[in-house]
């Protein structure tokens, strides 16, 4: 706190703070002036004479005045001062309506002979000195923004708009570009601009001669931003707007920079801001330009101009999924003896045939097809709304103005393509199957004659189709671990006890319903999602086992089927290990079953893979035994502890005397090689009787249960043990 005390002259002090060149003002006990200073006037605008004896409230900005002076007698009655002897920065305007910047300190003080505490404020003018730092700063976000965070023209320019926002108050700033449908402007903006505004922007189809006037009248942007929409602006508190045209680098106007003000008195301001803030407009929108351009040189064929590949596909795959009554065909067009052309040609004149065939289906698209030259000399053509109908006519004109006559040096050359015709939804559910189906299509139409067309065949359409959305889903079940294991029961001949129990796979999918193993299996096998199945059914399987001992429930044993693919993997046999450790189960709990194709086609790397899991105890079976081309010799190479006949032999087991004899003799075999034997399909008693005298070791069939769910064989388990069996 500084104390003014008494002096011999306080007339001569007044003159000494009369003349400093900072404004000081000096305010009595009762809020009203005492002391105006030179600099003081020059600051605020007003002269000495309207403003000593004034409330000081007069200098204070409008939007404080009415509490100013209730909020210096709650500092004068409650003793508190923790505004003086402190320094702040603040916001006023002068009596010109410039927006000013000064920085205040504030002084009790003393007054010799004269009752009550006086306030002394001192301004410093630091308007152009705070108006630089923001400049600066604003200069330093935004190229900060735009040179590192590489934000598309929306996200970067909201930005921009944003921080002259935060510069000058009660303003909102649009950066008008073109760019929108039918020669309208596109709006950037933040929140702040109203909607109907923005609408009513968006809505503007600026005169071309009009924008490009801007390059030598910048006064046309006020008049494309302010001037035509002024009544709606003022409806909405706008009191004026500044604006200038944001140009390339070679000067032609590409947008405008508009900043609304609800007060006038800050247009200086909004224009140094503007001024300042227009470069960084200008390298939005060129960076924004060079984007869309290197997105267009992207998706178009650089000889043709056509879309590329991979820009067609985008194209199917939202024409598929956008709406679900879509119709249209997909045409694959190839140039008959292209080959020959380009031979006998040159590339340069090959080239040129290219770029007609491309003009040429331009022309009849007159502007409804979806046009791509897919490579070499293939194109593609999309024709919205056709359906298998009408793709024959399109087609039949297709082929008639490609093969008009083309001149080369003088000379007519003809032209023919081949066209392969695929339509959505029959023949594919999207890009990749209708491309695919009308490849396919293609070929066929070259190797009967050329020049011609060739319909994708609906019905292997279906079948493919119908592999690629089981694939599909196979694969989402089996990442989701939806697949369930069934058991079923393996009795043994002589005892009639529990031998053990089959693991077999069984899928349920919500929407295509119960899906049989014969389907999923081969198309497990096609699209490489056999050896995860494999892996999950013998985890699963311990996992089980590993229960059922737990819950007092003996199972001796549990076979799982892998398929060939599994037995040229050499990380099986440790998998297989590391299981039987992880849920604590002996080797012998566990039989691996193969099939005859492993055998036929096993060379030294399976045979070491099936003799590894061998080795470390786990049973090793045969499955389906005999209905394939397997030798005896190979039989008797491979580490095999056990042999599934399989049920196509006990089909009509009871009066089929060649079955009966091959059961016998397989069972002979079996057991002099010291082999199991199991029999499947076992499902009447007079079967079970058959194979009891010819002393097959175990049989299982629907006569002892069909393959059940865990908690269903439990229950089948428990019934067999309570009834002594």
């Amino acid at each position: 706190m500084t104390t003014y005390t008494h002096s011999p002259d306080l007339q001569l002090s007044d003159l000494a703070l009369q003349h400093i060149p900072e404004a000081v003002v000096l305010i009595n006990d009762r809020n009203d002036i005492v002391f105006y200073n030179d600099a003081a006037q020059r600051l605020w605008g007003l002269p000495r004479d309207e403003v000593m004896g004034q409330n000081v409230r007069c200098l204070v900005p409008p939007a404080y005045r009415a509490d100013h002076d209730g909020f210096i007698a709650r500092h004068r009655e409650a003793g508190s001062h923790h505004n003086v002897g402190t320094t702040r920065d603040v916001e006023f305007v002068n009596a010109g309506g410039e927006v000013r910047r000064g920085r205040l300190s504030l002084s009790q003080v003393v007054r010799p002979g004269l009752p009550g505490i006086f306030y002394m404020g001192v301004m410093t003018d630091v308007t152009q000195e705070r108006n630089a730092e923001s400049i600066l700063q604003l200069r330093n976000d935004l190229l900060r923004s735009l040179t590192t965070e590489k934000l598309p023209l929306d996200q970067s320019g909201q930005f921009l708009c944003q921080r002259i926002e935060n510069t000058v108050s009660d303003c909102c700033a649009v950066l008008l570009h073109p760019g929108g449908r039918d020669g309208r402007m596109d709006v950037t903006a933040t929140t702040t601009l109203p909607r109907r505004m923005r609408n009513a922007l968006a809505t503007c189809v600026p005169d071309a001669a009009a924008v490009a006037s801007m390059k030598d009248d910048p006064a046309v942007a006020v008049d494309l931003a302010w001037t035509r929409h002024a009544v709606l602006a003022r409806s909405f508190g706008f009191d004026m707007c500044v604006a200038a045209p944001v140009t390339t680098h070679d000067g032609t106007p590409a947008g405008i920079l508009a900043l609304y003000l609800r007060d006038s008195s800050v247009k200086d301001w909004a224009l140094a801001v503007m001024k300042a803030a227009t470069p960084f407009c200008t390298l939005a929108l060129g960076r924004d330009a060079a984007r869309q351009r290197i997105s267009e040189l992207s998706e178009r064929d650089t000889l043709t101009g056509l879309l590329n590949r991979s820009s067609l596909n985008r194209y199917i795959e939202t024409m598929t999924s956008d709406r679900q009554d879509a119709v249209f065909t997909v045409m694959v067009l190839n140039i008959d003896s292209f080959r020959d052309i380009n031979n006998a040609l040159g590339h340069i004149h090959a080239d040129n045939f290219l770029r007609e065939v491309a003009k040429r289906l331009q022309k009849l698209s007159a502007g409804r097809y979806i046009i791509s030259r897919s490579s070499g000399d293939e194109f593609i053509v999309v024709v919205p709304n056709c359906p298998r109908a009408l793709a024959m006519d399109q087609a039949t004109r297709i082929i008639r103005a490609i093969a008009e006559p083309i001149e080369v040096d003088d000379s007519a050359i003809t032209l023919s393509v081949s066209i392969g015709i695929a339509c959505f939804p029959d023949d594919g559910p999207d890009g990749e199957s209708l491309l695919g189906h009308a490849d396919v299509a293609l070929q066929q139409a070259k190797n009967e004659g050329r020049g011609t067309y060739k319909f994708a065949d609906s019905s292997k359409n279906r079948l493919a189709q119908d592999r690629l959305l089981l694939g599909s889903a196979l694969h989402e079940t089996v990442s989701k671990g939806l697949l369930h294991l069934y058991y079923q029961p393996q009795i043994d001949t002589m005892t009639g006890a529990l031998y053990g129990v089959e693991a077999l796979a069984r899928w349920h999918h919500p929407h295509l319903g119960n899906i049989f193993p014969s389907r999923f299996i081969a198309v497990a096998e096609e699209t490489g999602q056999i050896a995860a199945i494999g892996r999950w059914s013998l985890q699963e399987a311990c996992r089980q086992m590993a229960q059922w001992d737990r819950e007092g429930i003996h199972v001796p044993t549990v076979a799982v089927n892998l398929s060939a693919a599994h037995f040229g993997d050499h990380s099986v046999p440790d998998y297989i290990a590391g299981l039987l450790r992880t849920y604590d189960l002996t080797p012998d709990r566990l039989t691996v079953e193969i099939t005859e194709n492993v055998m036929m086609e096993s060379g030294k790397a399976t045979h070491d893979v099936l003799q590894a899991i061998r080795n470390i105890g786990v049973g090793l079976s045969m499955d389906d035994f005999g209905t394939g081309y397997s030798s005896l010799s190979r039989l008797t190479r491979l580490p095999l502890t056990e042999i599934k006949i399989d049920r196509s032999f006990i089909n009509d087991f009871e009066h089929d005397t060649n079955a009966q004899a091959v059961t016998t003799a397989v069972i002979g075999i079996g057991n002099r090689l010291g082999m199991t034997v199991v029999t499947e399909g076992v499902e009447t008693v007079q079967q079970r009787q058959l194979l009891e005298d010819l002393k097959c070791d175990v049989m299982q069939g629907y006569l002892f249960a069909r393959p059940l769910p865990a908690d269903e064989l439990e229950k089948w388990i428990r019934t067999r043990e309570a009834a002594g069996a």
